[in-house]
Formats: structure tokens, C-alpha cells, sequence
């Protein structure tokens, strides 16, 4: 039986569904490194085109744990994450100095 490839598969427990499609939106919105500027640039959907998808097919239960978790997490949006790594690194550097 013949290889199919010299680099390892890596198998993965979600893996990612074609793009432009509902369930991609989705996937990508679950995702940390995933910022809405992304989802925007490879679907056309805006954050609050994805709010509504997300809303109308997950449980509210779900909804709402998605939601918060989004609140608090920086890394949605292109400009809290630079913020974000800028003071991680100003904290870094004093850190070093001491």
C-alpha cells in the first residue's frame, strides 16, 4: 500500500468546514484566533451578521456562554488584540529589567 503523503495528518476533533458556508461562520466564530475582521474578509458576514447566525442556530444556552466568552476575550477584534499583546510586552520588558 502505497504512502499518501510524507508529512504527518494531523487529525483534528472539529475540522474546519468549507468556507462561505453557515457552518464555517459558525466554526470560525467559536474559534480564539479567529477575528470578525477575518470572518468579514473570507464570508462578508459582519459581527452582527454573525451574532444573528449564531443566535438563531445554537441553543441560548450556548448562545450566551459563545457570547461571553467572546465579551471577554480580546482576540475577536483585530485593534483589542494589538492593545492586548502591546501591554503584554511593556509588562514583559519590566519584568526583564528587574
Amino acid at each position: 500500500m502505497k504512502k499518501k503523503s510524507s508529512f504527518p495528518q494531523t487529525k483534528v476533533k472539529n475540522p474546519e468546514p468549507k468556507k462561505k458556508d453557515e457552518d464555517w461562520v459558525i466554526w470560525a466564530a467559536w474559534a480564539d484566533r479567529i477575528t470578525f475582521e477575518e470572518i468579514k474578509e473570507k464570508s462578508g458576514k459582519n459581527e452582527s451578521e454573525v451574532i444573528k447566525i449564531m443566535r438563531k442556530n445554537l441553543k441560548p444556552g450556548s448562545f450566551r456562554l459563545w457570547r461571553k466568552r467572546d465579551h471577554n476575550t480580546s482576540i475577536k477584534h483585530r485593534k483589542k488584540f494589538k492593545l492586548e499583546r502591546k501591554k503584554l510586552r511593556e509588562k514583559i520588558k519590566k519584568t526583564d529589567i528587574y
